[in-house]
């Protein structure tokens, strides 16, 4: 194999797979150095705080270097492999500063491939966000002069894109920003990597007290001193505990119902109904032709009888909007479908429920619960939901206080369903009973419309017919 010259060796670095990331971890390699690789085929996976996705490369030559074992959270922007290309004259113009004028065409035309293909092939649009934020992860790793490199790749993209990075923060304290009214763009970030922290948003937000914590940069050595803390770490007795880092999926849902608690505000209702006659319905649907091969059970009916709910009572399928002070009317159900998975709670969610007949929506849930357990759920399939619905029941849980997904309005949790005792037509008998519970956003959803809604749901439940009827 002829030797290939420096400018040969493309790097490909940790694309921006989700608003707002900045790091993912890497799961599985899916080649080794030495391997042919062509463009668009997939050579990783990486978990990020929203979901696991496959990295395709968009070169085509032979493996140098795998930069990071797997297991490894890497910054998004950072070089996780090298690829020699053949007959690559000089595309990459970062390791000879001297050849950058000439080199600059040559990625305005490559590089789009990477930045345009790779959040379209996990269920983004074209992502802006990624290139706004590298000149800002570029320092971390580079001397000021691949710094430069890569700014030059920026302004090949267009002036727009190069013009202003997008600052570096987590989630939960882009959102402390929004409801503080600070713009994160005029904030000097203190954390570790130009990262942007909640002390960062406080400061800015109390112009007297910004000085002292723009002193706290000052002090942040005592905190980054914190890393030799994890000598405690270590102390402990390994035989009696064991420490589980919180990363990933995990770690994004830990942030998001923390900001789902404190900041809307939740009311829980329960009722508990008997779907004696719902759960006659399953078995009499699994008989059904028009059903066969599709997955029927109380979840479709339940899903189903959410939905006409949400056409009787249209207010409910909102969202807040706290910069704009607005409810926002949503016109669509995307409904969504809590799943446990080994990554964690994940939320996908059928896009535009409501205009699926019941094969449809059986077919909608068997691919959403397949997906989910095969760990190959998209984050476009966990972005947009309106309303969800949680089956605490297959865990044998009467019911639970539910948190609402970030964003929506309501979230159903349905218990499970057990034969109890029920008076019925005036005697007691033995009856399919569960209890349901509906939490929803008293900002936007009063006790009134909450109440509707959940009495709809068991009414439906209770007589499966008024599917028809109402429906």
């Amino acid at each position: 194999m002829t030797t290939m010259t420096d400018a040969s060796v493309r790097e490909f670095k940790m694309p921006d797979v989700g608003e707002g990331l900045t790091e993912a971890e890497i799961l599985k390699w899916y080649v080794q150095p030495g391997d042919t690789v062509t463009d668009g085929q997939v050579v990783c996976e990486v978990e990020t705080a929203k979901a696991a996705v496959e990295l395709p490369i968009p070169y085509d030559g032979v493996v140098r270097e795998l930069r990071f074992p797997e297991g490894t959270t890497v910054d998004v922007g950072t070089p996780i492999i090298t690829v020699a290309v053949a007959g690559a004259a000089a595309p990459e113009a970062p390791g000879a500063p001297a050849e950058q004028p000439q080199a600059e065409p040559a990625p305005a035309a490559e590089e789009p491939k990477p930045e345009g293909r790779q959040p379209v092939l996990v269920g983004y649009g074209v992502a802006t966000t990624s290139t706004k934020r590298r000149p800002r992860k570029g320092p971390q790793a580079d001397v000021p002069g691949p710094a430069q490199a890569i700014q030059a790749e920026l302004n090949g993209h267009g002036g727009a894109l190069a013009e202003k990075p997008r600052p570096l923060a987590k989630p939960p304290v882009r959102k402390l920003a929004k409801d503080l009214g600070v713009d994160l763009a005029s904030i000097t970030p203190s954390g570790p990597d130009g990262v942007i922290t909640r002390e960062d948003v406080h400061a800015a937000a109390a112009p007297r007290a910004a000085e002292p914590v723009t002193e706290a940069p000052a002090t942040a050595p005592a905190p980054a001193a914190a890393p030799a803390a994890p000598a405690p770490v270590a102390s402990y007795d390994t035989a009696r505990e064991t420490r589980v880092p919180v990363k990933g999926v995990r770690k994004a849902t830990a942030q998001a119902m923390v900001g789902s608690a404190f900041t809307a505000p939740h009311v829980t209702e329960f009722v508990t109904v008997d779907v004696t006659r719902t759960m006659r319905l399953v078995e009499e649907l699994k008989q059904d032709k028009d059903m066969q091969g599709l997955r029927v059970n109380p979840l479709l009916l339940i899903a189903k009888a959410l939905l006409v709910a949400i056409k009787r009572n249209p207010e409910i399928n909102a969202s807040w909007d706290e910069a704009n002070q607005e409810i926002v009317l949503k016109h669509y159900v995307n409904l969504g479908i809590a799943a446990a998975t080994p990554r964690g709670l994940i939320v996908p969610n059928i896009k535009d429920a409501h205009d699926k007949t019941l094969p449809q929506l059986a077919e909608a849930l068997g691919e959403l619960v397949t997906t989910a357990r095969e760990g190959k759920t998209s984050p476009a399939a966990m972005q947009g939901g309106t309303v969800t619905i949680t089956n605490v029941g297959v865990f044998g849980v009467d019911t639970g206080t539910p948190l609402l997904n970030p964003g929506e309005s309501a979230i159903l949790a349905v218990g499970a369903i057990k034969l109890q005792p029920w008076v019925h037509k005036g005697k007691v008998k033995p009856r399919q009973v569960t209890t349901l519970a509906l939490s929803f956003d008293h900002r936007l959803v009063d006790g009134e419309l909450g109440s509707k809604v959940l009495a709809d749901v068991a009414a439906i439940l209770e007589q499966p017919k008024r599917l028809i009827t109402w429906g």
